[in-house]
């Protein structure tokens, strides 16, 4: 275990990729932020946060919250 001092934030997210978030944090039994600090940690080593399995989960995620963003839309996004 590596010990860490995290802090608090108010991060703003898209409601339908907070939905795929939260749903996947649950089921893989983890909170919201470890998932995202997993994710952040995987990307800065330039390597791939999920297995096959997952991105199957994800996948059904996306279509039960109506997530039809992808990568492609990243840096594009305007609120209304």
């Amino acid at each position: 275990m590596v010990t860490v001092e995290r802090a608090q934030t108010g991060l703003r997210l898209e409601k339908n990729v907070l939905k795929v978030l939260k749903g996947l944090a649950e089921y893989l039994d983890m909170s919201l932020g470890d998932l995202v600090e997993g994710i952040a940690l995987h990307a800065f080593d330039g390597k791939a946060p999920f297995t096959p399995e997952t991105l199957a989960k994800i996948e059904q995620l996306k279509v039960v919250y109506d997530l039809t963003l992808t990568s492609a839309d990243a840096h594009r996004l305007v609120e209304r």
